[in-house]
């Protein structure tokens, strides 16, 4: 040997080993060329493209033919195969992947929006509908402002034939409840098609309805009365009915053995019902930040299949036998799996459970396989697969939430991990166990940050703070006691980990109501945010995700300064009138008051949910002050217009809403807003959301009086 240590030799830029017969093509791989990525671009650009193509489909104005769109997918496909095989730039080949991706996302939602097609209930001819006789089994309670809302698997219903009878209808229970899940209801109801959104940007139910075969919505006159008709035939159905009756059960005996305080809470965290919770420890959960907790989510599901996992392994290392010959994370892993999935039929398999379980799914998968277990491929494939299997959820706030907090998450601690093993410490003093809550907060606050303003228009004044407090709650003692709780079950003493665990969310309840008592005022940007900056703030954490070093930075810039100029340069909201009844309007301090105006059947915006009901009119007509100008919102029982007279008008009503004289204040009638679902107002000029003219989709029917496009 030498004592000099020889340099490596440079290599190479190697090509992929070619057959007999194929030719080796002097092209550049991906990794290469875009040397500022940090993982392989191919597995995420597939899923955020096929997430893009899925919105895509829901955000078009008409249906699209289902075979053309299901065609799009194998023509994409045929251009990667034959990118690959073609002396073309690596620029291109990743245009073509992206669309590919797109393809496929609007292909699974188009084929799924078709597969669920399910009778919808026909409105009301007059304005009054007429109650009707329905009978079938209660499958799920529900709380609701108003009462429990039952969700209910019609078996047969006056009036109708089986071909207009809904699979599914909900109905607000105002009355004592008697009837429980599983059992068999016959009922009064006055039912209506499940409404639409009055106002642009808003969540739309109706097509969330769609996708739950979900056919009508209304309340029951009187009570529901338990039927004689006993379970349906299919085992199948039987088995649907059991589970809810078991979670019921469950949720009872978990409310009542956690505590008075937090029953309800424990019941909503183990069975999913939240109908035994307090409406007020849900709104404090809300308020300070804290309301992911009441979803079955990707946390619920990692504690559950962690600890599993955890106990799985560390008791089968104590097997000496085993441990010597077998790899033991790898039945952990699939005992953990197991647990996974039954926590997922008890909790009442929503579509955020069903997400959190595949995202679980492809967890412990990569550990049977060997591989990293989170990592940006197991988290680009729990996202192919919801969007293949769940297309219609890329437009609910879970999906991009959890999946933006997911995603920051992951590479943060990427990143966090490569520097930590260049130096002992990354944050000074302070441990990696108590470093990592603080930014695993911070992180996921920032990421879902866009996604809470662009849907519910505020973001909680001391929610930092919340989950700071919280989390360590829940990672050293809420998740624990739940584990202690499940081993004493088989022993009889079950009760007694239910109350500790009941003792660990009372604590957490506290801090709820603390930061939602001493917070500021919700933080509200003031105007609504506008799809095509939410797309610019997606596009920017998407490619913060991607790039490495200083690109994660730098390149976000690019979309998210085009995104807040979107934001400042568009119109703020001046007044809305929804068919519900409510009016909102913006106040001179950019706050917005909410008025009880009349009592009606629509759908209030989600966003001004929780606003209590502010005096501002006191007689008919009510005259306001608005951005948009002085506006008159008539007594529904005097159709005639009242002048009132205004020399700054500036703004005018559409001609779809009725025409008002020279020189008065526009007036809003109450029949335009039924007609047109609603009618929005906006500074910088006057905006409707007319239904004259429509374009028909699946979720979407055009109305009796609309002429379709």
């Amino acid at each position: 040997m030498t004592g000099a240590i020889r340099a490596p030799a440079p290599q190479k830029h190697k090509t992929a080993a070619k057959g007999k017969g194929q030719r080796a093509h002097n092209t550049v791989e991906w990794p290469d060329l875009w040397s500022i990525a940090s993982v392989d671009v191919r597995p995420l650009l597939l899923a955020f493209s096929m997430t893009a193509g899925a919105g895509v489909y829901f955000l078009l104005p008409w249906e699209p033919s289902l075979w053309a769109i299901l065609a799009l997918p194998s023509g994409a496909l045929f251009l990667v195969i034959i990118s690959r095989r073609s002396l073309v730039l690596d620029g291109l080949q990743l245009a073509i992947w992206m669309l590919f991706g797109i393809a496929l996302g609007a292909g699974a939602a188009s084929l799924r929006s078709h597969l669920v097609a399910a009778p919808v209930v026909a409105p009301a001819e007059g304005r009054l509908a007429r109650p009707v006789m329905l009978e079938g089994w209660l499958t799920e309670i529900e709380p609701g402002a108003k009462g429990p809302r039952l969700r209910i698997q019609v078996h047969a219903m006056a009036r109708h034939s089986p071909a207009e009878t809904p699979k599914y209808v909900r109905l607000t229970h105002r009355a004592r409840l008697e009837v429980s899940p599983g059992r068999f209801v016959r009922c009064w109801a006055v039912l209506r098609p499940p409404p639409a959104p009055s106002m642009a940007g808003e969540y739309d139910f109706q097509r969330q309805a769609w996708f739950e075969q979900l056919g009508g919505v209304g309340y029951v006159q009187g009570r529901c009365r338990g039927g004689t008709l006993g379970a349906p035939s299919g085992w199948g159905q039987q088995i649907g009915l059991k589970v809810p009756a078991l979670r019921r059960q469950l949720a009872g005996h978990v409310q009542q053995a956690a505590g008075e305080r937090a029953g309800g809470f424990a019941a909503a965290l183990i069975s999913g019902d939240r109908s035994y919770m307090r409406l007020e420890d849900q709104e404090a959960l809300r308020n300070s930040g804290l309301a992911h907790l009441l979803a079955i989510s990707g946390l619920h599901m990692a504690i559950v299949g962690g600890l599993v996992y955890f106990l799985t392994w560390r008791a089968l290392a104590l097997i000496e036998p085993l441990a010597l010959r077998v790899a033991v994370q790898k039945p952990a892993a699939v005992v953990a799996l197991m647990a996974s999935l039954a926590y997922l039929i008890v909790s009442g398999a929503s579509v955020s459970t069903q997400r959190a379980f595949i995202m679980s799914a492809v967890v412990f998968g990569a550990v049977l396989f060997d591989r990293a277990a989170l990592s940006m491929r197991s988290f680009s494939i729990a996202m192919i697969l919801v969007v293949l299997m769940q297309p219609e959820s890329v437009m609910t706030p879970g999906f991009q939430m959890s999946f933006a907090a997911s995603a920051a998450l992951i590479a943060t601690y990427e990143a966090w991990t490569h520097r930590r093993a260049t130096r002992e410490r990354v944050m000074g003093k302070l441990s990696y166990s108590w470093a990592s809550l603080a930014v695993t907060s911070l992180v996921a606050g920032t990421a879902t940050a866009p996604f809470a303003l662009y849907h519910f228009d505020r973001l909680a004044g001391l929610g930092l703070l919340a989950n700071l407090l919280a989390m360590p709650v829940i990672t050293f003692a809420t998740a624990p006691l739940a584990a202690f709780a499940l081993i004493l079950t088989p022993f009889g003493y079950g009760d007694f980990g239910l109350r500790l665990f009941g003792y660990s969310l009372e604590v957490i309840l506290m801090i709820a109501h603390f930061c939602t008592d001493h917070a500021p005022a919700m933080i509200s940007a003031g105007k609504q945010m506008p799809g095509l900056t939410l797309a610019l703030l997606s596009l920017a954490l998407a490619v913060s995700v991607i790039a490495k070093g200083w690109g994660r930075a730098l390149l976000p810039a690019l979309a998210i300064g085009p995104a807040v100029w979107v934001w400042t340069v568009a119109p703020a909201l001046a007044l809305h009138w929804s068919p519900s009844g409510d009016v909102f309007l913006r106040q001179t301090d950019g706050q917005i008051a909410r008025l009880a105006y009349l009592d009606g059947d629509g759908l209030s915006p989600m966003r001004f949910s929780t606003l209590e009901p502010a005096e501002l009119c006191a007689g008919w007509p009510c005259i306001l002050e608005t951005a948009a100008g002085r506006i008159a919102l008539n007594d529904p029982e005097l159709p005639a217009a009242t002048c009132i007279p205004d020399t700054q008008a500036e703004y005018e009503l559409r001609q779809s809403v009725s025409g008002t004289q020279a020189g008065c204040a526009p007036p809003i009638y109450w029949e335009d807003v039924l007609r047109l679902n609603g009618i929005t107002l906006k500074t910088g000029g006057a905006m409707t959301e007319t239904r004259g003219r429509c374009n028909p989709r699946l979720w979407r029917p055009c109305p009796v009086s609309a002429e379709p496009d």
